[in-house]
This record gives structure tokens, sequence and C-alpha cells, in this order.
């Protein structure tokens, strides 16, 4: 299924490389993914935690509420990435990919060390949300910087390869983190994080080869993407349609011990199914990204909705079904992340590390409003089964959202096809106009 035909962005080649310093670039941009994925994600596993150790009275009264009000945090990270993302990519329209890339992670580290020595509950939230600025511009360089290291005809695949680092963070980063925050306290957690960025900085510098600055590249010329109705509808459909996961995975911890049964012990290793979910996810969805950004999404995204079913079904059975149904709802959820960022890029054409950061934009809108929807039906009494529902209807909005865009593309290809026809045989004057539909 063809999405657009004329904005396709083949990635610049890298200069020559060995094959050993290729492989350990292409591992520096995954470690820095693998820190964010870690900053982002830990924190819903121990979300309990940083309510009780910065809303003890409010815990003690009301845990639902306490529960709540601490889904700010992960709000406030998400609100970060929104607006970090487009900011950060306009901002650096004249800085090289491979400084930026540095910078970035820098400032990631910044963030960790910030969001573990707050030492109040409004404090930590403003840390989270500087320590998610930097995160949409990172895997939107980072995708770029890896389609590049690949070769042409490999976009899907470096856009997976820049997110691998995100999901086995998952797999692996966040249920050891998340015991070891049970154990040690989540500001050790943070600290970590912060070495894992410093050590991520010092990888960039050393392996990712270096480029020039663009010649004669504006902002101007980054926001005239902007003006794409289509660009916009996609950041939509991520917004709302992936909002769903983050309604679950926001309170997972709580999913876990209160509709489940599970002891707190049990939370790392449903992360860690989670994180299994999302690896294998990601590889697929890059693999068929490759062959058809429209096939996978409308594919993957009935099978998102079918195991966002499940887990509602099944949650309350037994530690075993969360774990399987948790694996299946991320692996279906991580296959469609490659197919979005590939669309976004795609349709922003030569604003590319704007279009690759915008996707991270509005996966973050969906972690934002996923949480808060998960966290008020909640704190409005339904019960920790309630984001599930929540989950369903929004991925549902999501995939009519996508069926309804591709179906519109369709109708506008075929109808410039056909106002092309009818004047094949002009010798002279313009092509006619088409009506721009999205």
């Amino acid at each position: 299924m063809t999405i657009v035909d004329d904005t396709r962005t083949v990635p610049r080649p890298s200069p020559t490389l060995t094959p050993a310093r290729r492989r350990l670039a292409l591992f520096a941009l995954a470690l820095g993914g693998f820190g964010i994925g870690a900053s982002e994600f830990v924190s819903m596993g121990l979300l309990p935690d940083i309510a009780g150790g910065l809303l003890s009275e409010r815990m003690a009264t009301d845990p639902e509420g306490g529960i709540a009000r601490a889904g700010l945090a992960i709000s406030a990270y998400a609100l970060g990435v929104v607006v970090g993302a487009p900011v950060l990519a306009l901002l650096s329209v004249r800085w090289s990919r491979s400084s930026m890339i540095v910078g970035l992670a820098a400032a990631l580290a910044a963030g960790a060390v910030l969001s573990a020595l707050m030492p109040t509950f409004e404090l930590t939230v403003f840390a989270r949300f500087l320590a998610g600025v930097p995160h949409g511009a990172y895997f939107g360089v980072a995708s770029l910087l890896a389609a590049s290291l690949m070769g042409p005809g490999n976009q899907g695949k470096g856009v997976a390869l820049a997110l691998s680092g995100l999901t086995v963070a998952n797999l692996l980063g966040v249920p050891v983190l998340t015991a070891v925050g049970q154990a040690a306290g989540w500001r050790a957690v943070y600290l970590l994080i912060a070495l894992i960025f410093v050590a991520t900085v010092t990888a960039l510098h050393l392996t990712v080869p270096r480029e020039e600055k663009v010649a004669g590249r504006r902002m101007a010329d980054e926001i005239v993407a902007l003006r794409r109705v289509q660009l916009w509808v996609i950041m939509g459909i991520a917004a709302i349609g992936f909002a769903g996961a983050f309604a679950v995975f926001s309170y997972v911890a709580d999913i876990t011990t209160n509709v489940t049964g599970a002891s707190a012990t049990a939370v790392p290793w449903v992360l860690a199914a989670a994180g299994l979910g999302m690896t294998v996810g990601n590889v697929i969805g890059g693999a068929t990204t490759d062959r058809s950004v429209g096939a996978t999404l409308m594919v993957g995204f009935p099978l998102y909705i079918a195991a966002l079913v499940g887990l509602f079904l099944v949650a309350d059975v037994s530690l075993v079904a969360l774990l399987v149904a948790f694996f299946l709802m991320n692996a279906a959820n991580a296959s469609l992340n490659p197919a979005m960022q590939t669309w976004l890029i795609r349709v922003a054409h030569r604003s590319e590390v704007l279009g690759a950061s915008l996707n991270h934009a509005a996966f973050n809108v969906a972690n934002a409003l996923g949480a808060a929807l998960g966290g008020a039906v909640i704190a409005a009494g339904f019960g920790y089964e309630a984001p599930m529902v929540v989950a369903i209807v929004l991925a549902s909005v999501g995939f009519a959202m996508v069926s309804a865009t591709l179906i519109a593309l369709r109708v506008r290809a075929r109808r410039t096809r056909a106002l092309l026809a009818r004047h094949e045989d002009t010798l002279t004057g313009q092509i006619p106009r088409v009506p721009v539909g999205v």
C-alpha cells in the first residue's frame, strides 16, 4: 500500500567506516535510547515508591488519589518531550547531526541528575519535565544517523535500530532498575541512569563519524513541513491511538498488585515481559515497514486492539496470564512505532530532523494523555481495571483515524492519476491543480 509517492527521504550516505566502527557507532546510538527508555519507563514501575516518598501524607489518607497525583511526574516528562522535540529540531538547523547527538545526550544526563536530587514533589515534577526535553530530538537525530550508517533502503530498519535501545531497556534495564529502586530507593535509580547517559556521551563522541554543518539550511525551511495537513493527522493518530498503551503502562505496578493480586516483587517480571514484547515487536515492525508502511499499520492496529482486550479479560486471572498479555500488548504496540516514524519522516520530506522528532512528541502526547486519563478513572473510583477500558477506546479511535487517512490518500491518488491522464496530451500550459484532501 502506498502512502505518499513524492516524499521518500533518502538517507545521506555516511563516510567510509570499518565494519567494527559502524557497529560501535550504532551501539552508541542505541545506548542513548537505552538510557531514555530506562528514564521514561522506570518511573512507571516505581510510581508507588515515588508517591510514598514525596506524597507520604496523601498516600496515608487517600492512596488512590496519591497514585493519581504522582502520575503527574509521568505526564510532566511527556510534556517535556512534546515541547522539546520541535523546539530543539528548529533551533538546531545549523548544527551538524554528529554534534547535536552528543549535546542531546549530555542534556539527558543533566535531567536525570536533577530528577534524583530535587527535594519536593513539585520540583521533581519540574525536573522530569526538563529530563524529557531532549528525548524526542535525540531519537529523531539517532534515527537519521542510524539510517545513514546502515545505507539506502534501510530507513525502517534504521529507525528500529535507534529504537532498539528503548526496547532493550524495557526488557532488561527497567525491570532491574525497578528492583534496585524498590531496594535502594528511586533516587538512586535516576543517578544510575545519569551514568548511562555519561557513558553514551563518551561513546558517541568516539564512534559517530563527524558531519559538517548543512550549508544554507534555515529555520524557515524546516517550518514549511508544519504546513502539511497530513503531518498533523499522523501526529494525531499517534497521540490518540497510542495513549491507550500508556494508560495501562503508567499504572502497571498497581494493576499487578491490585488487579492480579501479585506481590510488588512481581512488578519487575511484568516489566520484563513488556520489554520482551517491545523488543520483538520493534524488530518485526522495522522489517515490515521497509516493505509497506500502510500494510504494517492496517495489520498492526487490529492486533494491538485485540491484545488490549485480551489484557482486560485475563488481568485478574493469574500472574502468568498477565505476563503473556503484557508481552502481546507491547509487541503489537512496538511493531507500529517504526511505521509511524517512517511515515512522518517521509511526509516531512526535507525537514527530516523535525519530522523524526515530531513522532516522539506525538507519542509523548499519548504518554501524557494516557497517564492523565488512566489516573482520572482511578481517582474517580472506577478501580485499577478502568485504565484498560480507556486503552481499548483510545486504540480503536486511533485505528479509525488510520483507516480514514489511508482511504483518503488512495482516493486522492486516484483523482490525481485521472486528472493527469485527461491532460496527458497537453503540450503547453500548467498541470491542473489538485485539491488537497489530507
